[in-house]
């Protein structure tokens, strides 16, 4: 496919208000935010800035080791005592690859919400804002900025897998798809043989989501990760989308009982996606990393690494045409989003009574 191909692709229809797939409209948003800190914590290389937005003053925590050593010491509180704080505190990062704006809607819905008790579309969201407001809430909307700006249709629902692996991954200069597992054996993805860089990686072409972590190549999940290492969050989500049903994935390179932390928060996520009538999949078995192809430690294992967070990937779906694909419209992503906020929340809420 060539780029005047996707582009002709892409449909001609209004987009829900409720709806943010740019980076024009998140600036628009967080220009409004007055009840809680927005900072940038880094400059991608495409020197667009990485958003976020604290709501919850932070509580007095001392720290005597980074989370590494104090495992090595055989007392985790001599990174931070987390059971002293009064409140959860719980970390969001939205779209490392950037055409998965299913994440940046919802989380920028949520920071309306948070501001006035509404949605976008405003529709009440009393009881979440109230769950939140119990929180100290860390939102970074956009993980990958760069990604995003290059993100023309603004949202896949109804598209096809097609316009997915074009947006997404890419494409080789002969016009066919970089495609998965094809676009993680190149990386950074630069050279000759690439032709549209994809969304999932930004101006240097990076994937943040599995950046040489202990030698950076670029900035996005180094300042991330700081986030999580200052913070010590309770709970850390990594968002994404994919073309089935929503699901949290098994977090990689992790202890059996954070595993086993997710598995019980997957649990309450599907009781209130049935409340909603919102058909998911099932839960994962927690397990050990092993096999010919073990699982990637990725930026998810690695905000566990700095901070001991229970960390985990959730996957949204797009919404394709395609027919094996899950269907779902606009607002069911919403619902599916917030729901799985609202659930996050509850879970860590739940541990302080």
């Amino acid at each position: 496919m060539t780029y005047e191909q996707a582009k002709a692709r892409i449909p001609d229809r209004p987009l829900p208000e409720f709806w943010v797939g740019d980076l024009g409209r998140v600036d628009k948003e967080l220009a409004k935010v007055r009840t809680a800190k927005v900072e940038v914590i880094t400059r991608t290389p495409g020197n667009r800035p990485v958003h976020l937005v604290s709501f919850g003053e932070p509580e007095k925590t001392v720290s005597k080791a980074n989370f590494n050593s104090a495992i090595g010491g055989l007392d985790e509180s001599a990174y931070m005592n987390k059971e002293a704080r009064y409140r959860p505190v719980i970390l969001f990062v939205g779209p490392v690859h950037g055409h998965e704006v299913e994440a940046l809607t919802g989380l920028m819905n949520l920071i309306n919400v948070m501001e006035t008790g509404k949605d976008l579309a405003g529709k009440e969201r009393r009881e979440l804002r109230e769950l939140g407001r119990r929180c100290r809430l860390l939102i970074i909307p956009a993980g990958n900025p760069d990604g995003t700006a290059r993100f023309e249709p603004r949202a896949l629902n109804g598209m096809t897998g097609s316009d997915l692996r074009f947006w997404g991954q890419g494409t080789w200069t002969d016009d066919t798809f970089c495609g998965w597992p094809q676009s993680k054996r190149q990386h950074p993805m630069v050279g000759d043989n690439v032709r549209f860089l994809g969304c999932y990686f930004n101006e240097a072409a990076v994937n943040p989501m599995h950046d040489e972590f202990f030698a950076p190549m670029s900035g996005e999940a180094p300042a991330i990760l700081d986030v999580a290492r200052r913070e010590g969050p309770d709970l850390a989500v990594s968002l994404h989308s994919h073309e089935s049903a929503p699901a949290l994935l098994r977090p990689a390179w992790v202890t059996a009982e954070k595993q086993e932390d997710i598995r019980t928060l997957a649990g309450l996520y599907h009781g209130l996606l049935d409340e909603r009538g919102i058909k998911h999949g099932g839960i994962f078995s927690a397990s050990a990393e092993g096999g010919p192809n073990p699982a990637a430690l990725n930026l998810t294992s690695a905000i566990y690494h700095v901070s001991g967070a229970s960390s985990f990937t959730f996957e949204c779906p797009h919404g394709l045409a395609d027919e094996r694909s899950y269907k779902v419209d606009f607002q069911g992503i919403l619902e599916m989003q917030l729901a799985l906020y609202e659930a996050m929340m509850r879970h860590e809420i739940a541990k302080t009574q």
